[in-house]
């Protein structure tokens, strides 16, 4: 949820977490919470005047990705191929950062697919343990036992792992708690955690895919912390 006119973030979006102030009435389409309004102030157009605001934001967060990572993209596959050129004359010595240089290239063009394309796969009951193997190897986790998301899985993983790193990698601690009809994470970073050397592959892609594809909600407003909710099965 993010307020009309000042940006100011609130969520999950769930009718136990109305925004502060009020009262307030739900905006619901097709049965889903949309939005909230002043109390006595929901008609159709402030619905679907939810509505839109809802699909213009994600737009614009999708088109200010594409336009970021494509730069990135183009700007190291330039650089891989001007070391390529140097390497086929003789300069060895180049190899290994053209290995280096062509995972690179494929982690950006990844994030670019996670925000162009839509899920492919459907929202199924995910274990949250098997995913964190994949994508937070390194992390120190503690997790309830029934901790399962609704989620696609191919875009569970691609968040989390996007967190992760986004986090420090390893060394960095992911707890989960159940709250109501979610699965919270509360990420902490990694000592001596660096910032990324893109850094719109953190929060901004993170924010994207869990607010977006995953219908969950990112918190960013603690200090050295991140939190994320996901729908619970």
């Amino acid at each position: 949820m993010q307020e009309v006119g000042t940006g100011r973030r609130h969520g999950p979006a769930d009718p136990s977490f109305p925004p502060p102030g009020g009262p307030w009435s739900e905006l619901r389409h097709n049965g889903r919470l949309i939005g909230w309004s002043p109390q006595g102030a929901v008609s159709r157009g402030v619905v679907r005047r939810a509505e839109e605001e809802g699909a213009r934001l994600i737009q614009e967060r999708r088109a200010y990705l594409l336009r970021r990572l494509g730069h990135k993209v183009r700007s190291s596959v330039l650089a891989l191929q001007e070391s390529a050129r140097q390497a086929a004359f003789g300069r060895q010595e180049l190899l290994e950062e053209i290995h280096d240089q062509a995972l690179d290239v494929g982690k950006r063009a990844f994030a670019m697919t996670a925000v162009a394309l839509d899920p492919v796969d459907p929202a199924r009951s995910v274990v949250v343990g098997a995913v964190l193997n994949l994508a937070a190897p390194g992390a120190d986790r503690t997790l309830p036992a029934d901790a399962v998301v609704r989620a696609p899985e191919p875009v569970l993983v691609e968040a989390l792992t996007r967190a992760y790193e986004w986090m420090g990698g390893p060394g960095s601690a992911i707890r989960g708690d159940l709250e109501g009809h979610w699965l919270r994470l509360e990420m902490e970073p990694a000592p001596g955690r660096r910032p990324l050397q893109i850094p719109e592959l953190g929060e901004p892609l993170v924010r994207y895919l869990v607010d977006t594809h995953l219908e969950g909600w990112l918190d960013v407003s603690l200090a050295e912390r991140v939190l994320i909710y996901l729908p619970a099965a």
